[in-house]
């Protein structure tokens, strides 16, 4: 991956990395912008987001993790009680 101007590209891996971006992305538009407005139309949301997107362009700010390692962990071994639960109700 070249290097761009005050750009860091941590490694990641590299079938998900875009992937997660994006849906993180998409997920910070909707929760501060797409949600907040009700729109009469396509226009009025496209409208909607490029202004959302002009001003985080304008004070951008990096994505922090917010979770310990271990909180984040807690999170997944929770996630996979649930689904073998799911799976185990589900077969009976």
């Amino acid at each position: 991956m070249r290097s761009s101007a005050g750009v860091d590209h941590p490694a990641t891996q590299r079938r998900s990395c875009w992937i997660n971006q994006t849906e993180i992305w998409f997920g910070i538009i909707t929760r501060q912008a797409i949600r907040r407005d009700t729109v009469a139309s396509v226009q009025v949301l496209v409208r909607s987001i490029r202004d959302y997107i002009t001003t985080w362009n304008a004070n951008p700010r990096p994505f922090r993790w917010t979770a310990t390692a271990d909180e984040i962990l807690a999170k997944v071994q929770l996630g996979q009680t649930s689904v073998k639960k799911l799976v185990a109700n589900n077969t009976e």
